[in-house]
């Protein structure tokens, strides 16, 4: 008679054995929101997203624990509202400046039908660059369409003329990007200091030509302004300003 010998089976080390089920948390966790970039500096030293990470080990560097109710919670997440604009009424014969184009005419206000809707456009033409800009009513304030600056505030931009020269120790190239958008920022104070730096080289044999360019364009644009505040036309204007830039010499 011949004993059955009882199977056995070798113990599957290729498995991994299995991971005991998790347990509830015994109190509710606290709400998750996203934090500020990592580089981001908080006010106890450190990035938000570090000190999120040293305080969590588990949780990812792009989150951080905030836990609800805390004081100053919500107003910390939420920036503060920014004002509206203020409103600018515009008529026909209203010299206005566009800051890439200069000093423009308004033509009027036109109503055109764009998708089934009725959209009111302030029409604006350059006679300098013959072009023709239209600009929705609802957005003359952002897109950055002023009128012209009074008598009064436009004295900020000569007494800039007026001023020394300040002219970083930079490559070209860097300064000329710093001009141009100066240039095409529309505000006069800014591009007449292009004017004033610009000024002791202009029509100097080591003046480059890029650098003889972007002073026109400068004296232009303040030119035209001034032209338009002072009722002159802009050779005048310009003669003027120039003489301004050259009396702080």
């Amino acid at each position: 008679m011949t004993k059955s010998k009882a199977s056995t089976t070798a113990p599957d080390t290729n498995r991994p054995a299995s991971e005991p089920a998790a347990e509830a948390p015994a109190t509710p966790r606290p709400s998750i929101v996203i934090a500020a970039p990592t580089d981001t500096p908080s006010r106890g030293g450190g990035s938000m997203a570090a000190r999120a990470a040293a305080g969590r080990p588990n949780m990812p560097p792009s989150f951080a624990v905030r836990s609800p109710g805390r004081p100053g919670f919500a107003e910390g997440q939420n920036p503060a509202p920014r004002p509206p604009a203020a409103k600018i009424e515009l008529k026909a014969g209203d010299h206005v400046v566009y800051p890439t184009h200069g000093v423009g005419m308004v033509q009027g206000i036109e109503t055109i039908e764009a998708a089934g809707h009725a959209l009111q456009m302030v029409v604006v033409t350059f006679e300098e660059n013959r072009m023709t800009l239209r600009v929705p009513v609802t957005k003359v304030a952002t897109a950055g369409l002023r009128k012209l600056f009074t008598p009064k505030e436009f004295e900020q931009a000569i007494d800039t003329l007026k001023g020394r020269a300040r002219i970083k120790r930079t490559m070209w190239s860097r300064r000329a990007q710093e001009y141009e958008a100066k240039i095409n920022s529309g505000d006069p104070i800014q591009i007449a200091e292009v004017v004033r730096d610009l000024q002791r080289n202009a029509g100097q044999p080591d003046q480059s030509f890029s650098e003889r360019q972007i002073y026109e364009q400068a004296l232009e644009r303040l030119a035209a302004e001034y032209a338009a505040i002072e009722k002159i036309d802009r050779v005048e204007a310009s003669d003027r300003l120039v003489a301004f830039a050259k009396s702080s010499a």
